[in-house]
């Protein structure tokens, strides 16, 4: 199954109707040969002057303040645009981290307490006693992107260095899988480390082999549930034949690009498939801003397994 030219038009048209001026300039970026700098401009609208993130950027969660989990979706924008390390906004983002705020030394927090003061899923409802419950998420994310963006001769290059090597040291001893947010984080550690050939951590051959395990593990292997249930579907993990994960997980992958083309509700995009259960009207808006990310995540998959005739 290939999605056609008129399927991919009127999910460019919601788009243009719905989405944030940040998943625009991201779907311009990956489909109509835009260019970084309009996305690196919008994710500024979201920037504090301490350098962290907020304002809703992680749309389950409006509060305005600079939190480690909506720097961390910076982060990971700016992975997804493969963003230069001369730009000034890695610059800013580093001196936020190093600055401590919402960190222990070992852990930056999931959950700070001013999101309680604001709209929010119930999942980011601050609370002491869940740090654990948290583990290295969002934690293995932001010290990959120190690693990867970071100067090798400061202060945060080196603690995240430190913590590299202790959050992998920890995964590996875990008897358990652990949850499938937490896994995301430890593979986008795993890139950074394989990008830039960081081997003197842990052995990475080693810590991908678990990962894969995990992965395959934590994959939700009922395709009913895949547009109804919030859970891991093969391309939680995979984003592209070239994915690490992807040789164990063909079938199902190709399951799921069928059902990403015939699955799409009366407005063209794709249904997300969580509520908060409460602050109906923000979370109305909130709706259409994961739509629109699941748009992008979804037409670059298509596009990376040759499902689209438009590309």
């Amino acid at each position: 199954m290939e999605l056609i030219k008129c399927d991919y038009n009127s999910i460019r048209n919601w788009m243009y109707r719905n989405a944030r001026p940040l998943d625009i300039a991201r779907w311009k970026y990956h489909f109509e040969n835009g260019n970084k700098d309009e996305v690196i401009t919008a994710l500024l609208a979201y920037q504090n002057s301490n350098g962290g993130f907020g304002h809703g950027l992680e749309a389950d969660s409006w509060n305005p303040n600079s939190s480690p989990i909506q720097t961390c979706t910076a982060c990971e924008l700016l992975f997804e645009i493969d963003c230069s390390k001369d730009e000034p906004i890695i610059k800013s983002i580093l001196e936020y981290l190093e600055s401590g705020l919402d960190f222990d030394g070992e852990v930056w927090f999931a959950e700070i307490p001013s999101n309680n003061n604001y709209p929010h899923a119930p999942w980011w409802t601050y609370n002491d006693d869940l740090k654990e419950e948290w583990g290295y998420n969002p934690t293995a994310s932001i010290i990959a992107f120190i690693l990867c963006y970071g100067n090798k001769d400061t202060s945060i290059y080196k603690i995240a260095q430190d913590i590299a090597k202790k959050a992998i040291e920890k995964y590996m001893s875990m008897p358990n899988v652990i949850s499938m947010h937490e896994s995301s984080c430890y593979i986008r550690l795993l890139n950074s480390l394989e990008s830039m050939n960081i081997d003197y951590i842990f052995d990475i051959s080693t810590f991908k082999s678990k990962l894969a395990e995990d992965v395959n593990a934590t994959i939700e292997q009922d395709p009913k549930k895949w547009n109804t249930t919030y859970c891991a579907t093969p391309s939680y993990f995979i984003d592209s034949p070239n994915s690490p994960f992807y040789i164990y997980n063909k079938e199902a992958m190709d399951t799921e690009l069928d059902l990403l083309i015939s699955s799409r509700n009366t407005e063209g995009v794709w249904n997300i498939t969580w509520t908060w259960g409460s602050y109906e009207k923000e979370f109305a808006i909130s709706e259409n801003w994961w739509k629109a990310n699941l748009v992008i995540k979804n037409l670059r998959l298509l596009i990376e397994f040759d499902r689209t005739l438009q590309h």
